[in-house]
């Protein structure tokens, strides 16, 4: 499907501010600087809908953003990209880390249009308690997970498939899709995960 229009909807700093409940909504979540800003403008097909920082831990508030698409025999299709605050790296206060975690479990907890949690992951870490705490955290809510490996153009190729092999071994039965938001492999598989959902 083509992509009609993408723009920045609603910024959130708490449940509160969340936009009415409609369109199907896709979650992305991972740690500061594994480059969510960097792939979902990838998916958009947009050079700067999600703004991209050096320094980790930009995002520190829930961003919607409305994608549409042409669905040609369907008309347009809608649905919301979430960034939600990363986690690990920011070098930040706790009480600044604990609103983080409350905004982004008021959103997963109780958002009803959430169709899937993407979880990202940096082809050159090594999978730690946060991801996989995390991953269950989803499980036993029931929320669907999958998670993205990023940056995959920065693993020589004679090491790569052997870093995957180990990432989707660490996750155990999620479902994983490599990708690099600088050559673009893997955003169309991962877009074709995001509408089995849908």
């Amino acid at each position: 499907m083509k992509i009609q229009d993408a723009r920045l909807a609603v910024t959130a700093a708490a449940p509160a501010g969340f936009p009415r409940e409609g369109v199907p909504e896709i979650a992305f979540l991972g740690r500061s600087n594994v480059g969510k800003s960097s792939l979902l403008n990838a998916l958009a097909g947009r050079r700067a809908l999600a703004r991209t920082s050096s320094t980790p831990g930009k995002t520190r508030l829930a961003h919607f953003f409305e994608i549409t698409r042409d669905a040609t025999d369907r008309g347009r299709r809608k649905l919301l990209f979430v960034d939600l605050p990363g986690y690990g790296w920011a070098q930040v206060a706790k009480t600044e880390r604990a609103a983080w975690q409350r905004l982004v479990e008021g959103y997963l907890e109780g958002r009803v249009p959430l169709r899937l949690a993407i979880l990202l992951h940096d082809v050159r870490r090594e999978p730690t308690d946060h991801e996989l705490d995390l991953l269950a955290w989803l499980a036993e809510r029931e929320i669907p997970a999958l998670i993205a490996v990023t940056k995959c153009d920065k693993e020589k190729p004679s090491r790569r498939a052997a870093r995957l092999r180990a990432i989707a071994a660490a996750y155990g039965d999620a479902p994983l899709v490599a990708t690099s938001s600088e050559t673009k492999d893997g955003v169309d598989a991962l877009w074709k995960a995001i509408d089995a959902r849908l």
